[in-house]
């Protein structure tokens, strides 16, 4: 089973848990996690690619709770570079000193609810760390809007190689990788809902149905059809 809700301690955080047996592959969605699974604190990087669902140690034997940072924004909290943890999941104590770690871990077990203590984490955490990148929510909105990568970086006043540094640290990712993966959450979606296919390329912004499948496959590692007959249904639940 799987339950999410928006957190209203940390700003465009989701807060999630999943009990059971691991489900569907974790697809791209230009998200960091932080995690706590089996009594240890870990992080999910931003991925680029479907990573099964099974793969965090302990995540198979029991629940998953976690805390989905929106794009660009845990790199600061956290202290680390987005792309240092591109497509990995490591121990909380390999990034910030194994003292703190523990006791944060022993605060964590207290909590009836992981959730609820993954939030006072990080809020606890942001006030006592530097602001995201400013620059992070202006570009990820531009491309979750379907802009392109040139009209992006004019809007926020950057050469290409600047912005596709800056979006590096912010994001894990270049700014045409971000926009894949954000498109291809829209396309998504939109299947959830049971839309034909061709409807969803064209209002997901794809060239046409062959370049929709293409990017479904590359990304997701699967086909159009395959996710939609898996997940019909769930956007209602969702």
């Amino acid at each position: 089973m799987y339950e999410e809700r928006p957190s209203p301690l940390v700003p465009g955080a989701i807060v999630w848990r999943h009990t059971g047996a691991p489900g569907g592959p974790v697809l791209p969605d230009g998200c960091m996690d932080l995690l706590w699974v089996g009594g240890r604190l870990l992080v999910a990087g931003p991925d680029t690619g479907p990573h099964p669902a099974g793969e965090v140690p302990g995540g198979a034997r029991g629940a998953i709770s976690g805390l989905r940072f929106a794009p660009g924004t845990a790199p600061a909290l956290l202290g680390v570079p987005a792309h240092e943890l591109r497509d990995r999941r490591v121990e909380l104590a390999d990034l910030w000193p194994d003292p703190q770690v523990r006791a944060l871990a022993e605060r964590m077990s207290a909590y009836e609810d992981p959730g609820a203590g993954l939030e006072r984490l990080a809020r606890s955490r942001a006030a006592r760390s530097a602001p995201p990148d400013p620059l992070a929510s202006r570009v990820a909105a531009g491309l979750r809007a379907g802009e392109s990568v040139a009209a992006v970086a004019a809007v926020v006043g950057l050469g290409p190689r600047q912005l596709h540094r800056r979006s590096l640290d912010a994001f894990g990712y270049g700014p045409r990788t971000l926009g894949r993966v954000l498109r291809l959450q829209r396309a998504l979606e939109l299947a959830r809902r049971g839309l034909p296919q061709a409807e969803v390329a064209h209002r997901a912004g794809y060239a046409d149905q062959a370049h929709l499948a293409r990017e479904v496959r590359a990304l997701a590692g699967t086909t159009p059809g395959a996710y939609a007959a898996a997940h019909a249904g769930t956007a209602a639940a969702d």
